[in-house]
């Protein structure tokens, strides 16, 4: 036996003394755990969708520091589990802060599944899956972005668990870093835990655990796989490759931040953990689905102003030249009816037209040389149905994508555009109507949509939180969002739905 000195010595200590003891496992955030789900608190979730597998997530949470735990996995075709498909056995310990992940494959494409997991004497609720279908008629999309805890409930994902969707896509911002106060409601009792800014593999590793004790974000990855990407509050707000404006030097080193907070997004996040970020995935020929990396991978330093000099150097860039290029031939040689990105930060040119801002130079408009390349590969081929998924902004948002100067662009016809654009609102997150109120809100979304400010914009709603919905057929893509009644407490309740349709072969959006 490890750390005895003799086979005799170690058979009697162990004869003598039982079971080996181990210290109890503290976790600051243990009063938010349901006792009903011991030792499965976090949940179950999947992810990453292929043809002929699927990522299943869990955490197994004992009551003592053990060394390792044994788990059971098993993929069934019907709930009861009378059809199991595929079983194993894996283990997990401390250096993967006890998080479970396996690839499940050979399976049928198209297809539902459930999936448990066994450990410590005790079964975790039952998740629901499916993988991607090679011969779909349509195809529906969750869209997802900016979950932060502190600023409210997360209701978004509790009614997204009862929709009908092949995946959902969350575009980023899934934790915030911040400390308590630092940006949310702090009228709420969910104030963020560590209670500090997070900085060390340890606090990252508490924000994550405490974000996915949510009853509603359970229930949502326990019933959709999801396909996430990660933006900047996963690291520090306005993140890129060499640094973020939310990082000092009396934080440490960049670098060592970056890597800790890479190595628990991929610890708790159903996802499949390989050398690039970004990546694809098929759903037969009707959708390819093409996710960016607009952070980690590529990106150099944000622009002060649009008076730095900068902005015009054909060396800045948001993807690098390995991904962009990547991301360019994968659309031409794309024989998919419709080509979904999911995308970050904003793509199309957008002027908010607040007295103190006006152009988000953390999004595509402050990389205007690369923006133009990747607006040119599309309309030279011409690469028809491409639409732009959007987070960051806590906005819904629909474009007829062009860029500044507007050439060639009529605002009735929607000609000269090359794509549509789709922003997701925010699942919780802060936006226009909490710094101003809401009648003063819709005067300045009248007045910059549809509007010489910003002509190809021909939808916005700057005021509520909720999610998008994007429905995708032979003929046509329908965005529908959905909007809650609150945030301020639990309530599952739809106070708006907003929809707006795109036939194929056209970028003039109409509503629905």
């Amino acid at each position: 036996m490890k750390y005895l000195f003799s086979f005799g010595f170690a058979f009697l200590f162990s004869f003598c003394s039982g079971p080996e003891k181990h210290p109890p496992l503290t976790e600051e955030v243990a009063y938010l755990r349901d006792p009903s789900l011991s030792p499965f608190y976090h949940g179950v979730a999947s992810g990453d969708p292929l043809y002929d597998r699927v990522i299943i997530w869990t955490r197994v949470t004992p009551n003592d520091s053990l060394p390792d735990i044994d788990v059971v996995w098993e993929v069934s075709s019907d709930e009861n589990f009378q059809e199991i498909v595929k079983t194993g056995t894996t283990s997990t310990d401390p250096s993967r802060d006890y998080t479970v992940k396996i690839d499940v494959t050979g399976l049928d494409e198209g297809a539902s599944y459930f999936f448990r997991f066994h450990a410590l004497g005790k079964s975790s609720m039952v998740g629901k899956t499916k993988t991607a279908s090679k011969n779909p008629k349509k195809i529906n999309l969750g869209v997802v972005s900016c979950s932060n805890y502190e600023w409210g409930y997360f209701n978004a994902y509790g009614a997204l668990a009862s929709e009908e969707l092949d995946a959902i896509i969350h575009l980023g911002d899934y934790i915030y870093e911040y400390a308590p106060g630092g940006y949310g409601d702090t009228t709420l009792d969910r104030s963020p835990v560590p209670a500090k800014e997070i900085i060390t593999l340890q606090d990252y590793r508490t924000r994550y655990s405490q974000y996915r004790l949510d009853k509603d974000l359970i229930a949502a990855h326990a019933n959709h796989p999801f396909i996430n990407i990660w933006d900047d509050h996963e690291i520090a707000n306005n993140s890129y490759k060499d640094g973020a404006q939310n990082h000092q030097a009396d934080e440490g080193n960049y670098e060592d931040r970056k890597n800790v907070a890479r190595q628990v997004y991929y610890e708790w996040i159903p996802i499949r953990e390989e050398d690039k970020h970004y990546r694809k995935f098929q759903f037969g020929e009707l959708v390819d689905l093409i996710m960016l990396d607009e952070r980690l991978e590529g990106r150099t330093f944000i622009a002060d102003s649009l008076g730095d000099p900068s902005l015009l150097d054909s060396s800045r860039t948001m993807l690098g030249k390995e991904q962009r290029d990547w991301f360019i031939e994968n659309l031409k040689v794309s024989k998919a009816k419709w080509k979904v990105i999911g995308n970050q930060v904003v793509f199309s040119y957008l002027n908010y037209a607040w007295p103190t801002f006006q152009i988000n130079l953390d999004s595509w408009d402050g990389y205007p040389i690369e923006q133009q390349l990747i607006a040119d590969a599309i309309k030279t081929k011409p690469i028809e149905n491409v639409i732009f998924i959007t987070g960051d902004t806590h906005t819904a948002w629909a474009f007829e994508s062009t860029n500044k100067p507007f050439l060639g662009y009529n605002q009735q016809t929607g000609e000269g555009a090359f794509a549509v654009e789709f922003g997701a609102t925010s699942i919780n997150s802060g936006n226009a109507n909490e710094s101003f109120p809401d009648s003063l809100v819709l005067l300045h979304e009248d007045r910059i949509i549809n509007s010489e400010i910003n002509p190809h914009l021909k939808y916005g709603n700057m005021r509520d939180h909720g999610y998008m919905v994007l429905s995708l057929e032979e003929d046509g893509s329908t965005a529908t969002w959905k909007f809650m009644q609150t945030i301020k407490e639990r309530n599952l309740e739809i106070k708006d739905v907003k929809t707006i349709y795109v036939k194929s072969g056209k970028v003039k959006l109409m509503n629905d």
